[in-house]
């Protein structure tokens, strides 16, 4: 059982953002001023990636704890109201996740994945300085 009526569910569920959230926002404008140029939300790739470096063929999601079951996060807490539906929807964005991922993996894209719990200031470099590595890493192949 929910603890808000459905107008207000629907009203709080309504203020989720899909694009430009502060995660992805913040991810942008490091990898800018690494000097690296990027699109957001390419509608023409499977999944519109949230951040797609075209030179490189990379696509990165940025993807919150909570929303896409990062089971081994703290962030990631099922909800004591309304479980099962929860659990359905996240088992859903965890399937279309992965259907997203193989399909741009099949044209080619290298894909990655940034999780939330990886942009806390304490922990943020490393997560950065290790997707540079891996963009590094795909541009030596080419």
């Amino acid at each position: 059982m929910d603890v808000h009526s459905e107008s207000v569910r629907s009203y709080n569920m309504s203020r989720i953002k899909g694009k430009n959230t502060k995660p992805e926002i913040k991810v942008r404008k490091f990898l800018f001023s690494k000097g690296y140029r990027y699109r957001i939300n390419v509608k023409s790739l499977p999944g519109s990636p949230d951040i797609v470096l075209t030179k490189y063929k990379i696509a990165i999601f940025v993807n919150g704890c909570f929303w896409h079951g990062h089971t081994s996060c703290k962030k990631y807490v099922i909800p004591k109201t309304n479980t099962e539906w929860w659990l359905n929807k996240i088992m859903s964005n965890k399937e279309r996740d992965l259907q997203k991922e193989t399909a741009l993996k099949e044209l080619g894209w290298n894909v990655f994945v940034i999780w939330e719990c990886g942009l806390l200031n304490k922990v943020f470099l490393g997560t950065m300085e290790a997707l540079i590595l891996k963009i590094e890493k795909v541009n030596q192949k080419n």
